[in-house]
């Protein structure tokens, strides 16, 4: 048993709230620590510290900044073994799975190396009469970042970076459920140069999300999670003057084409669906054939490769596909709507309801699932599953598939598979969502494009990484300039009027 507390102004320190909140083993379903949740006193008291630290951070020059950066990218590398083998422990990801989280969280770090070329200004000589304008960007101050369980190194690296890049000092409150990553992280940082105060890690719960919404000395939040919790957070943020960019739930639809390599499309929806255990906003929870014949043959491949799916835990290393979901209450969810798929008329074509692993009954394994003959109206095509769960709902044409995308709710990422260029032109330019795949099942974008979906995947004008994560988290300010004429000659000062 294990206790994680907080890590304030450069070290960790215990919880005085008195509360705290269990860490699950999901392969045993053992309680294996206890996370501190901290109190609104606690918070406001990181955040009078991060306010006074922010100060000399912000004035330091952006190439310093970066170098922090540089460095922390090396220590990222140096313990990718020993934090992938934490943050599987705590989420349930495989190794590989979790490297990848690591990884790409790693990428917008190599990111904000480039700091001074993200935070250089405009520059116009001669606007009038002897009158220069330029602007500067410069940062908001403190900063926070409430990130969720399913990416516990990549979303805490991905707020992190830009933020800290671009001068700020920020407030990382993670999820309870799996918070010795984003703690490790910290202690990277401060390795790398970081100076104590400008990171502190606050973990929490409720409390601690309110109270960083209602501390005036906050000037932004970025969120990642469900779509409930998003609007609450961008309403109740923006209701008290913070900038908000809050990404919400998903539901992505893949659609083959009739023209498809369809043991490419079986492949990529098999990896899409199902790695991660499916908690990834980006999965594939929808697959959408054009026409009988293409959805017959694609069920046809897609049945024997999901029933060769191996899940297991992340000790049993390359032999696992994919490990349990998060908590027992994720997996009761997943499996009540499995159950409202089947009560409404789904065709369940590979049922995993009773999947159980010997020497893990305890754990949170959930089997895979496969549906044919969804239709809109059901729970299991409404609701974001977030698990092991591939609906398969037929359209007639590639017009009503294309509606099917449009149509529904959320916005994060979807894709096409398709031989014929025209087809998926279309699809790019008409689909109504943020992040599109054409022949790639999981279009995330890399670290020097954004990130964000549309609808209600995302609250906010500006997405996460790239140029727009550094626009979020500085203000823009633009100076207009005249210095007196004949200085050079004695002259007495003459100003003109601008014209």
């Amino acid at each position: 048993m294990y206790e994680v507390g907080h890590w304030i102004n450069g070290k960790q320190v215990a919880g005085t709230s008195g509360r705290t909140a269990d860490i699950f083993n999901p392969h045993t379903g053992d309680v294996q620590g206890r996370v501190a949740l901290a109190s609104t006193a606690e918070l406001d008291a990181a955040v009078a510290a991060a306010a006074k630290a922010q100060v000399a951070w912000g004035a330091t020059n952006p190439q310093k900044r970066g170098r922090v950066m540089m460095a922390l990218v090396g220590l990222i590398n140096r313990d990718m073994d020993k934090m992938a083998e934490v943050l599987s422990r705590e989420h349930g990801k495989t190794i590989p799975d979790a490297k990848g989280d690591i990884q790409r969280g790693l990428e917008v770090i190599e990111y904000c190396i480039g700091a001074p070329q993200m935070l250089k200004g405009e520059f116009t000589d001669s606007a009038g009469p002897g009158i220069d304008m330029y602007s500067m960007r410069q940062p908001l101050g403190v900063v926070a970042g409430i990130t969720p369980f399913n990416f516990p190194a990549m979303i805490p690296l991905w707020k992190m970076g830009p933020a800290l890049a671009a001068g700020n000092a920020m407030i990382l409150k993670p999820s309870e459920r799996d918070p010795s990553v984003p703690m490790m992280l910290a202690a990277l940082c401060k390795e790398a140069g970081l100076p104590d105060g400008v990171l502190q890690v606050v973990n929490g719960d409720k409390e601690s999300v309110d109270a960083i919404l209602d501390n005036e000395t906050i000037q932004a939040v970025g969120f990642v999670g469900s779509t409930p919790i998003a609007q609450y957070i961008y309403s109740r943020a923006s209701a008290n003057g913070k900038r908000a960019q809050c990404f919400g739930g998903a539901k992505n639809h893949m659609i083959i084409m009739p023209d498809a390599d369809l043991d490419q499309a079986a492949d990529a929806l098999v990896g899409a669906g199902y790695g991660a255990a499916g908690e990834r906003c980006m999965a594939i929870s929808v697959a959408v054939p054009v026409g009988e014949a293409t959805a017959d043959a694609l069920i046809e491949r897609l049945i024997p490769r999901i029933e060769k799916l191996k899940v297991g835990p992340y000790t049993a290393g390359s032999d696992v596909d994919y490990g349990p979901v998060v908590t027992a209450a994720a997996k009761a969810n997943i499996l009540n709507l499995v159950e409202s798929g089947v009560a409404q008329g789904a065709k369940l074509v590979v049922d995993g309801r009773n999947f159980a692993l010997q020497g893990y009954e305890n754990g949170f394994f959930v089997g895979p699932h496969l549906f044919d003959h969804v239709t809109p109206d059901m729970d299991i095509y409404r609701k974001e599953i977030f698990g092991p769960v591939l609906s398969t709902v037929r359209a007639k044409s590639y017009e009503d598939a294309l509606k099917l995308a449009m149509d529904h709710e959320y916005g994060n990422g979807t894709a096409i598979f398709t031989r014929d260029g025209d087809t998926a032109r279309d699809f790019a330019n008409r689909v109504n969502v943020g992040m599109i795949g054409i022949n790639v099942p999981i279009p995330v974008p890399l670290a020097y494009h954004t990130f964000g979906g549309w609808k209600k995947s995302g609250f906010g004008d500006l997405n996460q990484h790239g140029p727009d994560a550094f626009r979020f988290y500085t203000r823009t300010k633009t100076i207009t300039s005249r210095w007196p004429s004949g200085i050079k000659e004695g002259s007495a000062f003459n100003f003109k009027a601008m014209d």
